[in-house]
């Protein structure tokens, strides 16, 4: 271990768009991190909904004042947080705000993250690094996935080849080899498909522990139909947006039960089918996010890949602040100017550094 250690709040508001993840880690940036407290705070429910009525939707004109009341919503959980972990703005070098993703094409060269910087570093009164993703794209990259080089942060000593599986609204993968190899990729869909379908079936916002799709049988017919979508021939890396199979998966003439059932099958399979993709065959797969929560989605992904699957924790990290924690890395790496992605991860040409810098109002400038 080697630099200064850096005390860092992460923030994620990941493609489930259900509320703000915080966590507090102390890193150098390169090869030390030390997890502390997180914390999350659940979005209202109307204004989830105004959030996930502007995906993709980039000139909304909604959009202004829900990035105001997100990046409040931000400020407040980093609140929470110091309180929680008896720090002061003072205690606190950086804070990393990934912000909500709305458009992700990075075909087109778009990606949109909202989250006032500005706005967060003055509240908050500690320094910002926003806009995480524009740098990779602008250089030719897909801009995501971003936590790979976490992942190879904290996973040095776990056995190789394995796979750490994020599966929140959109599902994406680390790979991560015997010869240090770092490569990563969007896999498809997470949750995204099953909370919306949770939520027009039974005015729910997920499936709660996977418990109906435990009941129902999954469709082989629509998922052999949707397996053939051109995304799952393409190598490593790749990326997508929250509503890439949304015009193409439909379960209207389902019973409730079997659409639940066919949608967590299809997240488990499309996890499974990047197996082809990989060097060797991952000895493990490590699963975080909200996406582990959901038992079926577990145990057909474990039906779907030839290793163990287990969640994360078992490796002792807490899956639900691990996407939130690597924020707060990567804004420790990018105020020094290291590199946030890869080719490999993200298919960048050379290793990219990246974010938009935000200096806090000190007391002296405001007094």
């Amino acid at each position: 271990m080697s630099g200064k250690i850096y005390r860092a709040i992460g923030l994620m508001s990941g493609t489930s768009a259900d509320g703000v993840d915080a966590a507090y880690i102390e890193t150098n940036g390169h090869d030390f991190v030390a997890p502390g407290a997180a914390v999350s705070l659940p979005y209202p429910p109307d204004f989830r909904r105004a959030l996930l009525g502007v995906m993709g939707k980039p000139d909304d004109p909604a959009l202004p004042d829900i990035e105001r009341q997100l990046t409040d919503f931000h400020a407040q959980t980093v609140d929470i947080l110091l309180t929680q972990i008896n720090k002061s703005t003072a205690d606190i070098d950086i804070v990393g705000f990934h912000g909500q993703t709305i458009l992700h094409d990075p075909a087109e060269r778009k990606t949109l993250q909202i989250g006032d910087g500005a706005r967060l570093a003055a509240t908050t009164k500690i320094d910002v690094v926003n806009d995480f993703r524009s740098a990779d794209i602008a250089g030719g990259g897909q801009g995501a996935p971003l936590v790979p080089l976490y992942h190879a942060a904290i996973a040095q000593n776990w056995p190789k080849p394995c796979a750490i599986v994020n599966i929140g609204g959109v599902a994406n993968v680390t790979y991560l080899g015997m010869q240090s190899e770092v490569i990563a990729c969007d896999t498809g869909p997470g949750c995204a498909l099953i909370d919306d379908a949770m939520q027009q079936l039974f005015g729910l916002t997920h499936d709660e522990l996977g418990a109906v799709a435990s009941t129902g049988m999954a469709n082989e017919k629509l998922l052999n139909a949707w397996l053939t979508d051109e995304y799952f021939d393409l190598s490593a890396p790749k990326s997508l947006d929250r509503n890439h199979f949304k015009s193409t998966i439909d379960v209207a003439d389902l019973p409730p039960d079997e659409a639940i059932a066919t949608l967590t099958e299809f997240t488990a399979r499309s996890i499974a089918v990047v197996r082809a993709h990989l060097p060797d065959a991952p000895l493990l797969w490590l699963v975080t996010g909200g996406g582990r929560k959901n038992h079926a989605l577990m145990q057909r992904l474990a039906a779907a890949v030839p290793a163990p699957v287990r969640d994360i924790s078992e490796m002792g990290w807490d899956g639900d602040a691990l996407e939130a924690q690597a924020f707060g890395y990567l804004a420790v790496r990018s105020r020094l100017g290291l590199a946030l992605s890869l080719p490999t991860t993200t298919g960048v040409p050379i290793p990219m550094t990246g974010g938009t810098f935000y200096v806090a109002p000190r007391k002296y400038d405001i007094e």
